[in-house]
């Protein structure tokens, strides 16, 4: 089955999948030169579309990435995405490379930025995930250093983070978590990781050199209107094994249950009552926006 069978938005064009194409010389294709974002809609509505797009633009400033429209417009462009297509629940891709350009890493090979948004109907994962939980596992991949390609900045440049997922699937696990350059949990390969441990709620703290996660934030604040006690931390790979519960978050997956690392059971082996309760309040929060 195809994953893409859409309209897919390719430089302000909806292009069928044959015809959505880009240039061989296009430098996100030559080197990974690009940033993206990955969003959810429910009933029609991106969620949390406008903390998106902030996070797009302070990656493609990171990178000296000039962004072909304004925020506004590339919401427009999103919401377009989902009309033309009649999607109301809903995974979005946004991408925009650096562009086409002779080969050469110069930045000014590339006269102008290509975009691109896919689309696709978001099934629901299997509620035995939820139910049961997932089995992590901790990975020889380490993420990079902030100082050679910083992980706060959410590049289509994905090698790292394909490398752990390889590891991860070679133990079978769901999940690969990696460690920073000094050896403190630093997050999945598409995830944030949070455990629980005698009532607190804690994460790896941003100075490790993560992806501040827009549904890391969102639980965190959540956790705070729970009255759960949280902190952000750095978190050695024991902190796994002791934990009393355990999740990771992303914006497709919401809260999900791990219950094993490295195929160590996490507490009592089921998903726990704080974990279930952040999965209770992240739904709630997404009925109030939608």
């Amino acid at each position: 089955m195809l994953l893409f069978p859409m309209l897919a938005y390719v430089n302000g064009k909806f292009l069928s999948r044959d015809d959505a194409t880009i240039s061989v010389f296009d430098h996100g294709f030559l080197y990974g030169d690009g940033v993206y974002e990955t969003m959810r809609a429910y009933r029609g509505k991106i969620f949390f579309l406008s903390k998106h797009l902030a996070r797009l633009k302070q990656s493609a400033d990171a990178i000296s990435l000039a962004l072909p429209f304004s925020l506004d417009k590339i919401g427009e462009a999103l919401n377009e995405a989902l009309r033309v297509n009649k999607l109301n629940e809903a995974y979005l891709r946004l991408q925009i490379s650096r562009g086409t350009g002779e080969i050469g890493l110069d930045p000014a090979l590339c006269p102008a930025p290509t975009m691109v948004i896919l689309t696709k109907p978001f099934k629901d994962y299997p509620p035995e995930l939820y139910a049961n939980g997932v089995t992590v596992a901790i990975v020889k991949t380490r993420r990079n250093h902030p100082l050679a390609l910083d992980p706060a900045i959410k590049a289509t440049n994905f090698l790292n983070n394909i490398l752990a997922k390889i590891e991860s699937l070679k133990t079978g696990a769901y999940e690969g978590i990696m460690l920073n350059w000094e050896g403190y949990v630093a997050e999945g390969t598409i995830s944030n990781l949070f455990t629980v441990k005698k009532g607190v709620l804690h994460t790896p703290a941003l100075e490790t050199g993560i992806l501040e996660g827009i549904t890391r934030d969102l639980v965190l604040h959540l956790a705070r209107k729970e009255k759960i006690p949280t902190q952000e931390k750095l978190m050695r790979p024991k902190d796994l094994a002791d934990a009393d519960e355990c999740f990771i978050t992303n914006t497709t997956v919401e809260v999900l249950p791990v219950t094993a690392v490295d195929n160590h059971p996490v507490g009592t082996g089921k998903p726990g009552p704080i974990t279930e309760r952040l999965m209770q309040a992240y739904r709630k929060e997404v009925s109030h926006h939608v």
